[in-house]
């Protein structure tokens, strides 16, 4: 049996093509796997668990029919999942560093985000919004003004992203080997740069999981001879 990592699926209104394989992958290969962990971004936005988003509804339900382990971590687009999003969906919360054994092997997960290091900016507006007090206060909100300041923030994070260096939004190798020193693992699994590949340095091994568009869909394959990363499209 396999171990199944997915990440960045950014699931929205405007990416039907992801929402089909999304609904398809989760009634048929994640149903034979050992576990499914989602290393964050599921959804582009996610602005609380009350959230009537229509597809979002039949996403939950899908997650709900699976009887393996699900197990979720926030990313930096749906970092608001709850309590009532585990109740609907029967998915376990991880923390934002999580430790599992692989198959014998120590393995960190993380989403990726914190990596990032040089991004500065967006290293500022994510400890802001990870705050209990910020996330209370944002959540108190009627949910028609929480979609409209998501969709602002999320059109700036675009407009941003187009005139930034992409090495300033990728992982720094002193991030990396200092999470892979702290939580005393070689082997560390994340999303977020939407760079999918796997690095291996001094007998440390990183592996990214890619993101779903409609070229490809990224999932990492693990099993107790090793990891894979298998692109869904190119299997149908």
């Amino acid at each position: 049996m396999e171990t199944l990592f997915i990440a960045d699926l950014h699931l929205s209104p405007s990416r039907p093509d992801s929402l089909k394989l999304i609904l398809e992958f989760l009634s048929g290969r994640a149903k034979q796997a050992e576990a499914l962990y989602i290393l964050g971004d599921l959804f582009e936005v996610w602005v609380g668990d009350d959230d009537d988003e229509p597809i979002y509804k039949s996403v939950l339900a899908a997650l709900q029919d699976l009887t393996i382990p699900i197990f979720v971590m926030h990313g930096n687009r749906d970092f608001l999942l709850g309590k009532q999003f585990t109740k609907n969906t029967g998915c376990q919360l991880i923390p934002d560093y999580h430790v599992i054994d692989l198959y014998g092997k120590p393995t960190l997960l993380l989403h990726g985000d914190t990596l990032c290091t040089l991004d500065t900016d967006y290293q500022a507006f994510r400890q802001q919004v990870r705050k209990p007090n910020w996330q209370k206060f944002f959540l108190s909100q009627p949910l028609s003004i929480r979609k409209k300041l998501a969709k602002e923030a999320r059109d700036s994070s675009q407009a941003k992203t187009k005139n930034t260096n992409v090495e300033i939004m990728d992982v720094t190798v002193e991030a990396v080997n200092e999470q892979l020193t702290k939580y005393n693992v070689t082997q560390l699994i994340h999303g977020h740069t939407h760079r999918p590949n796997c690095h291996e340095v001094d007998g440390n091994i990183r592996w990214v999981v890619g993101d779903w568009n409609k070229d490809s869909a990224i999932i990492l394959s693990c099993d107790a001879d090793g990891c894979k990363l298998v692109d869904l499209l190119a299997t149908i």
